[in-house]
């Protein structure tokens, strides 16, 4: 009977965010908003770093890579939901759910790999400032983002295809995506082999950086309590303050989605904790790079003047 179910499973219907029809024009407005600042936001931090000769720098080409991966992020899942927001058929199929399921477990997990990245870089600078540009290259960059993606990836196929083991009884997903918590769910048997790996290996893979990122923020921190110039100690700290910023927004969110037991498992609170690291993350990340960051901000100034003076937008002179 179980293989017959599993089986039987061919398409799964997303519930989305909530099943009342009357909040599903608000509920597509509000998201669909956030979705497209979140986009433009990320596309020109990416525009700005690749186009200004000041921003060639290894710190801004891990930020440009953070939000190639938000906007690959909210794409994943945000415009499939939008339109099954708005409409009765609500069905994704078997093999379209294990390969969203796959591209959004490997993107989620690379975002962490590369914030560890930047605080590495953000600890070289402050921590060994004259040796900065001897340690931390275009190439050393380059190559912990091509092994992290081949981390992150191999961690992701593992997953699904444990998941496309499982024996489902049932095909509704309390979700606006293919996530693999409510995809456990649906298991009619405890998925003890998946369960074990989330804590385990998956912890490796995705908390391990978390660690690392605390562990270079404190030899920062040692750093900066050395400091006897108070223009250091502030530069010091402006430097860090956006990245702590999106590290906290990233990680409490993740730690609350899949961190913990079975048994504590809330899925219509999971939902909207998903809706904000897979939306109100990926939207805030660049204001909050953009608004605290000078050098982005002076960036932004010349591109906009550029344009101006290619005629792209009337206005006045930046």
């Amino acid at each position: 009977m179980a293989t017959k179910n599993r089986t039987e499973v061919t398409e799964f219907v997303l519930l989305g965010l909530s099943s009342r029809p009357e909040i599903q024009p608000v509920i597509f407005g509000i998201v669909l908003a956030m979705y497209l600042v979140a986009v433009m936001g990320n596309a020109l931090l990416v525009t700005v770093a690749c186009s200004d000769p000041k921003l060639h720098t290894p710190m801004y080409f891990l930020l440009s890579q953070l939000s190639f991966i938000d906007i690959f992020l909210t794409t994943i899942t945000v415009p499939q939901m939008l339109v099954h927001t708005l409409s009765k058929n609500r069905i994704i199929s078997y093999n379209c759910c294990m390969i969203q399921l796959f591209f959004f477990m490997a993107v989620g997990s690379m975002e962490g790999h590369l914030l560890a990245a930047m605080a590495y870089d953000r600890c070289v600078a402050i921590c060994d400032p004259l040796r900065y540009f001897a340690i931390v290259s275009h190439r050393l960059c380059l190559r912990i983002t091509l092994t992290s993606w081949v981390i992150v990836s191999l961690n992701s196929l593992l997953y699904s295809v444990l998941v496309t083991h499982l024996t489902f009884c049932g095909n509704q997903v309390t979700h606006f995506f293919c996530d693999i918590t409510p995809l456990l769910q649906l298991s009619c048997t405890r998925p003890v082999v998946n369960e074990m790996l989330i804590f385990t290996e998956g912890v490796a893979v995705v908390v391990s950086p978390f660690f690392f990122i605390l562990g270079s923020y404190a030899r920062i921190g040692i750093a900066i309590a050395h400091m006897h110039s108070v223009a250091a100690l502030r530069k010091a700290l402006s430097t860090c303050s956006s990245h702590i910023l999106v590290v906290l927004l990233l990680y409490g969110s993740v730690i609350r989605m899949y961190l913990r037991p079975s048994s504590s498992y809330d899925l219509d609170q999971d939902r909207q904790v998903a809706i904000f690291y897979t939306v109100v993350t990926p939207m805030l990340n660049p204001l909050i790079y953009s608004l605290r960051n000078q050098e982005v901000k002076g960036a932004l100034r010349r591109l906009f003047r550029k344009l101006w003076i290619s005629g792209w937008f009337p206005g006045k002179e930046w």
